[in-house]
Parts: structure tokens; C-alpha cells; sequence
């Protein structure tokens, strides 16, 4: 080894900034097992305290890129896009914006992720779909993207090696919080799908990792250098997580939500409005976005009506079913809870707020999500909304049901849950969903 790792992490650790060569050295090193997980995990622990520059930041997302293969989707004619949200509790508009955005025409690779801690996975929601299979090779990604203009699988042993395995040190080091190392991961991974453009969801809130609009905003710049630094069309949307989206949280009952949505179906609450309408909303503002950087569209109002009328048409729903058929699902195999729990309001007054991380907990203690790696997920296993903030509450008014296959475990989680809510005077306006967009 031509330079000592004892060395870097000094560095490091005293505030000083790394060349490309020693960032590049150092992660190589650690993909092909040269240097030890407690070297690694010095470095992300001096990196959690001291920081990255723009460019050390660009050196690592350059160096876990390399560390595997980058897609070559040259045979695909097209603008490339994709869409990636930094997480939240009931997220799940990439199956909805993906059937959208192929359906127009536009190549839509997804190399999607599984749920970390709190938030949920796109691969898990599409996995609780019998027979549906994310593992497809390089070579059948890019043939099915050129043949259906979409394709959702997960991180291949090929794609990002690096990235795998400082993602798993960061999850048990507690250095997941660190901007550069967000950035250098996201944005590795998502370079590696060789895609001309891509549209940031970056959350902020209770629900989400970035818990204010400004540490938001700063992740989206930081992000968009990096995609702007590789020459790629980017987009961020801050969007709010101080409340779950949409009906459900919990990965069948969010297919079918998505299901719900593409078949123009709505579900009104008790308050009177479409409780599908934040997700529907969400799905069609990202799809716009994706939509006008690939030229689709003159402007944002263009591209949503032209996102609207595929959804409202039934091509976003024909092109889901040719999904999961591509990738041997089947839809009408969803599977359905077989118990109930609902949780009353004791308490009368206005939803003030959701303690949003504390419901994805929850989930996790209903096997909707997973505390560990090698946790099983119950695929029927969640929670279904009844209230937003903002909303009139009554005592004994149901404020959640948990669904799942366990009624032991759904029982195990409702205190959280009641402490997960605020319920009190006076009455207040309903927050913004989407706070502004970057461009």
C-alpha cells in the first residue's frame, strides 16, 4: 500500500482536507478488504465531526462510484431520468411517477432501496406483490428499460460496491447523519444508472432524516453540485414529512394505495376530502419535474397536465400491470391483512402534529419494517391514516388501524401510537406540502 490509512484518518481527524488520491486509495481499499472495518469506521467518525469540502465530497462520491460498474444505457435512445426521495413514513410515489413517466415515453431506470430504520423501501412495497422479482442482472435492466422504458431492481454486487459496504458501517457506527457521506452515498448509486437526469425529493420534518427546511435545502444543494458536477439535469423538491403521506403506511397496503390512484379511485374520509389526494399530488409534481427535464413539456404547468392525463387515462395504471408482469408479479395476488386494530382519539381539539418517526417505529415493531438487516417483513403489516393535521378531532373519533397478520404485534404498538399524535386547541390552517422547488 503506498500510503499508510493511519495517515488519512490523521488528517481527517485535525480538520485537514483529502486529495482525490487518498480518498480514492482509501475506499478502493476498503471494497477490496485491504484495509479493516475499524479503519473505516475512524475515518467516517473524523468525517462525522470534521466535515468534507464540496470537492472531497465530489472525490468520494467519484471514488464509490468506480469502486463498480456504471450502466451504460448508450443503446437506449432518450433522456434517462429518475427520481430519488431521502425517505419518509408512507412514501411511496415511485410507483406511481415511474408508470407515469415511462407511459409518456421516457426512460425510467430505478435502482431502488430497501427501507432504512424508520422509512420505508420502495423494493420491500414492490416485493409484497407475490412473484415480483427486483433481482435482475445489469444486462436485463437495460434491455427492459429499452424494451418497457422502465425497470425497478436493487443494488446489484456491481453497482456501488463501496457504497454497500460503508452503508452498513455507517447503520452500526452512528454515522449515518453526515451530510457528505448522504450525499456521496446517494448520489453514487444514482449516477451508476448512467441516467441524464434526475429529480430530488428531499424531506424534511419528524418523519424525515433532515428535520428542518434549512438542513433540507442544504442536502439538495449539496446534492444537486454533485449531479451538476457529472454534467446531469437536476431538480429538488422540499417536500414536508411532519406527517405521514397519504392513507397508508406499510408496504401492501401501499401498493394498493398506488393501485387506488392510477384506477382514479378515491377515498373519502370522515372529513370529507380524498385521503389519497397528498400521494396523488406528490406523484404528479415529481412526474412534471421529471417530465419537463427531459423536454417533455414546455414548462411545470405543461408537463403536469400532461402527467394528469396519462394517470387520469389509465396509462399509468396499464403500464404498472406491464411492470410487474416484466418482472413476473402478480397484481391480483396482493395479499390482505387478516386483522385489525383501530385507535380511538381520547381526547377532543384540532391534529396540531404527528411525531412522525415515532409511526415508522411503530411500524417496524408490526414487522412493516425492519430494526435489523436480516429482520423478515410482513408484507401485510401497517397503518392506515384517518386524520391530517389540521383536522377536527373528537373523542372516540379513530385516528389510526393497524392492519397486519399478528394481532399480538399490532397490539404491542399502540401506545406509540397514541403518543405519536397531538391533539389539542386552537384550530390551525393546513401546512404546504411541497415548501419550494430548486432548479
Amino acid at each position: 500500500m503506498a500510503f499508510l490509512p493511519a495517515e488519512i484518518i490523521k488528517t481527517k481527524r485535525n480538520g485537514g482536507e483529502l486529495t482525490f488520491n487518498e480518498i480514492n486509495e482509501f475506499i478502493l481499499g476498503y471494497a477490496k478488504g485491504t484495509i479493516p472495518d475499524y479503519q473505516m469506521s475512524a475515518l467516517l467518525m473524523a468525517t462525522f465531526f470534521r466535515g468534507m469540502t464540496k470537492e472531497e465530497t465530489l472525490s468520494l462520491t467519484k471514488a464509490m462510484l468506480h469502486s463498480g460498474e456504471v450502466v451504460d444505457f448508450s443503446s437506449v435512445p432518450g433522456f434517462k431520468v429518475d427520481k430519488h426521495s431521502t425517505g419518509g413514513v408512507g412514501d411511496k410515489t415511485s410507483l406511481i411517477l415511474g408508470p407515469i413517466v415511462a407511459a409518456a415515453g421516457v426512460p425510467v431506470p430505478m435502482i431502488s432501496g430497501r427501507g432504512l430504520g424508520h422509512t420505508g423501501g420502495t423494493l420491500d412495497k414492490l416485493e409484497s406483490i407475490p412473484g415480483f422479482n427486483t433481482q435482475k442482472s445489469l444486462t436485463e435492466f437495460v434491455n427492459l428499460v429499452r424494451e418497457h422504458a422502465i425497470c425497478f431492481i436493487g443494488q446489484t454486487k456491481e453497482i456501488c460496491p463501496a457504497d454497500k459496504k460503508i452503508y452498513a458501517l455507517r447503520d452500526v457506527t452512528a454515522t449515518v447523519e453526515s451530510l457528505p457521506l448522504i450525499c456521496a452515498s446517494i448520489m453514487s448509486k444514482k449516477l451508476a444508472e448512467g441516467i441524464d437526469g434526475l429529480v430530488l425529493d428531499v424531506k424534511f420534518g419528524s418523519g424525515a432524516f433532515m428535520k428542518t427546511p434549512a438542513l433540507a435545502e442544504e442536502l439538495a444543494l449539496n446534492l444537486m453540485a454533485i449531479a451538476k458536477g457529472y454534467g446531469k439535469k437536476v431538480t429538488s423538491l422540499l417536500t414536508n414529512m411532519d406527517q405521514p403521506l397519504g392513507r397508508f403506511a406499510g408496504n401492501s397496503l401501499e401498493v394498493e394505495e398506488c393501485v387506488a390512484i392510477m384506477k382514479n379511485e378515491k377515498f373519502i374520509g370522515a372529513h370529507g376530502y380524498d385521503l389519497y389526494e397528498d400521494t396523488r399530488e406528490l406523484s404528479l409534481r415529481l412526474s412534471a419535474h421529471m417530465l419537463l427535464l427531459a423536454g417533455v413539456g414546455k414548462n411545470e404547468t405543461e408537463s403536469y397536465k400532461i402527467a394528469e392525463d396519462i394517470l387520469t387515462s389509465g396509462k399509468a395504471m396499464a403500464k404498472f400491470e406491464e411492470l410487474c408482469s416484466i418482472h413476473g408479479g402478480n397484481l391480483s395476488a396482493l395479499p390482505k391483512p387478516k386483522h385489525s386494530v383501530v385507535i380511538s382519539s381520547d381526547k377532543q381539539g384540532y391534529v396540531h402534529g404527528f411525531h412522525t418517526e415515532s409511526i415508522g417505529i411503530a411500524g417496524i415493531l408490526i414487522k412493516a419494517g425492519r430494526a435489523q438487516t436480516t429482520d423478515i417483513i410482513a408484507p401485510t403489516a401497517g397503518i392506515e391514516f384517518h386524520v391530517k393535521v389540521g383536522d377536527e378531532v373528537r373523542n372516540g373519533d379513530a385516528i389510526f388501524t393497524l392492519h397486519g397478520d399478528d394481532k399480538d404485534l399490532l397490539n404491542s404498538a399502540v401506545p406509540m401510537l397514541k403518543s405519536a399524535i397531538n391533539i389539542s386547541l386552537p384550530k390551525i390552517t393546513k401546512p404546504s406540502l411541497i415548501l419550494k422547488v430548486l432548479s
